[in-house]
């Protein structure tokens, strides 16, 4: 079994709270440990805007514990009632993130009773505030995790998936019913590659040079996640019109194998020029070649649509759906030419810039 980054700094995080909160003798010190499990963040930008939300959240919470304490008692149709005001305000506020914490504060205070409650309610408080406090040093004390290896892997697996799944439907080699699941995991897995953009996105440095660099590298690993979708969608299109391809004339769907083909491998050969492992100027080849190839195919579509519609005895193979085939074909050949243009002016000007972990994990 293997344990991430996160799951060990949310138990360092409860361990620190409790520590924290039976050193100072405080009453329940559990409220603490609770806590500190909302508050953990992936990312240490992550956790300062959530420590801020929390302490909104928290003083929201209390305030509203206290209010309808004093009003209506300690009685268990208050809480709710308390809970919902809570909840109301906090989505009004857009503090949706910390509404959690804030209902486990209204609960913790309300559940107090006695001639000290405003001092209890004000030590619950207190208390809660102990977790979020302590998940936000742990964060800050953890090394951040290296979401640029991990995004560029994900990337490249998903991919090379794309690429194998993509070369099968062309040919009609795929079963249908493992495709549709494919497809399915597919999907998930672009939108963890989308959330893992996210977090490396809001890794924040210090070094102005250092801000240039990541503010390009944003941008290619933006277009990298934009072209992985285009060929996501073009596989989308060959696992639907499966059967109109199926029907195709031999020649014109040899043209397009051989097209995807050069796309596919024009992908990989992208993935390798950024990591530095290809000359920047070696693909050059292939967009001509694809330009070419390209006049061939729509030349060919249009020869095919001419000659069924000519020839009444053999039956006319869908060109309405193929379309939408060779549409995809063209959208994703575009988004290579614009990522290869980026990474040829990123090695260009950024050449000395090696992410030695991207390196040795890779290749």
């Amino acid at each position: 079994m293997k344990v991430g980054a996160r799951v060990l700094k949310t138990g360092v995080a409860i361990v620190l709270a409790l520590f924290i909160a039976q050193t100072l003798n405080v009453p329940t010190p559990v409220f603490a440990g609770i806590a500190a499990v909302f508050a953990i963040q992936p990312s240490i930008y992550r956790s300062y805007l959530t420590i801020l939300e929390q302490i909104q959240g928290n003083l929201i919470g209390a305030i509203i514990a206290v209010i309808f304490a004093l009003l209506f008692g300690h009685q268990i149709v208050a809480i709710g009632m308390a809970a919902i005001i809570v909840i109301s305000i906090m989505i009004k506020l857009k503090l949706e993130k910390a509404i959690s914490l804030a209902l486990v504060t209204v609960i913790a205070i309300m559940e107090i009773q006695g001639d000290d409650f405003l001092m209890f309610a004000v030590v619950r408080f207190g208390t809660v505030m102990i977790g979020v406090f302590a998940a936000f040093f742990v964060n800050l004390a953890f090394l951040p995790p290296r979401y640029e290896v991990k995004l560029f892997k994900n990337i490249y697996v998903l991919q090379d998936d794309i690429i194998r799944w993509t070369r099968l439907a062309v040919r009609q080699a795929s079963e249908h019913t493992s495709t549709k699941m494919a497809l399915t995991k597919l999907e998930t897995r672009l939108s963890e590659v989308t959330t893992l953009y996210d977090f490396f996105k809001e890794e924040r440095n210090y070094h102005r040079n250092k801000k240039f660099v990541k503010a390009r590298k944003l941008v290619m690993y933006r277009q990298m996640i934009l072209t992985t979708r285009k060929s996501l969608e073009l596989l989308h299109r060959l696992h639907k019109h499966e059967n109109e391809l199926a029907t195709l004339p031999d020649q014109f769907n040899l043209l397009i194998q051989t097209r995807l083909d050069s796309l596919l491998t024009y992908h990989e050969q992208l993935l390798l020029k950024f990591t530095g492992k290809l000359k920047p100027e070696h693909s050059k080849w292939t967009r001509e070649e694809e330009y070419l190839r390209g006049n061939e195919v729509m030349e060919e579509f249009i020869n095919q649509i001419i000659l069924s519609r000519e020839n009444i005895e053999e039956e006319e193979f869908s060109s309405y759906h193929l379309l939408y085939i060779l549409s995809r074909i063209l959208d994703y050949e575009e988004n290579l030419e614009h990522l290869d243009t980026l990474i040829v002016s990123y090695r260009s000007y950024h050449s000395k810039e090696i992410n030695i972990d991207l390196e040795q994990d890779f290749y």
